[in-house]
């Protein structure tokens, strides 16, 4: 006979995984009712429009999650490091090079320099970096100077 415990243990799981197998069908009948209703709005623009032309758009999450607040930090301490104000993609590059990460992927690095772009103006509102124009209307970052 099994532990009482273990039986307990696996009981409390099964509970937790029915729960939210239920919440998920709830929400999948709301997010069909939603589309019925998108469906039904766009018929009543172009009654034409063959709706299963349009495909669906698959969510497609980055490779490396990174933890809260670790993009930020590398971000700061490469500021730190700098001897002159950067451009995003010179900080993206010096992210991806640090991260040992494929510096020659264009993509990747896109994708990263829109990321530190957006980290940089959040902590620019919190007044811990400036930006400013460089030449050819490139925006360049620094930290800000505490007196």
């Amino acid at each position: 006979m099994a532990e009482p415990h273990v039986i307990t243990a696996l009981a409390k799981k099964r509970a937790e995984l029915s729960g939210d197998i239920e919440r998920t069908q709830i929400e999948l009948r709301k997010m069909i009712l939603d589309l019925e209703r998108l469906d039904a709005t766009l018929l009543m623009f172009d009654p034409d429009y063959e709706i299963a032309s349009i495909k669906p758009k698959a969510f497609r999450p980055p490779e490396d999650w990174s933890k809260r607040g670790e993009m930020t930090r590398l971000i700061l301490g490469i500021l730190r490091k700098a001897t002159e104000p950067l451009t995003s993609r010179d900080i993206a590059t010096q992210l991806v090079l640090e991260r040992a990460l494929d510096r020659h992927d264009a993509k990747l690095l896109r994708l990263m320099t829109k990321r530190v772009g957006v980290a940089l103006r959040g902590q620019r509102d919190k007044g811990v970096t400036v930006s400013t124009i460089g030449p050819g209307q490139c925006v360049l970052w620094r930290l800000m100077i505490r007196p």
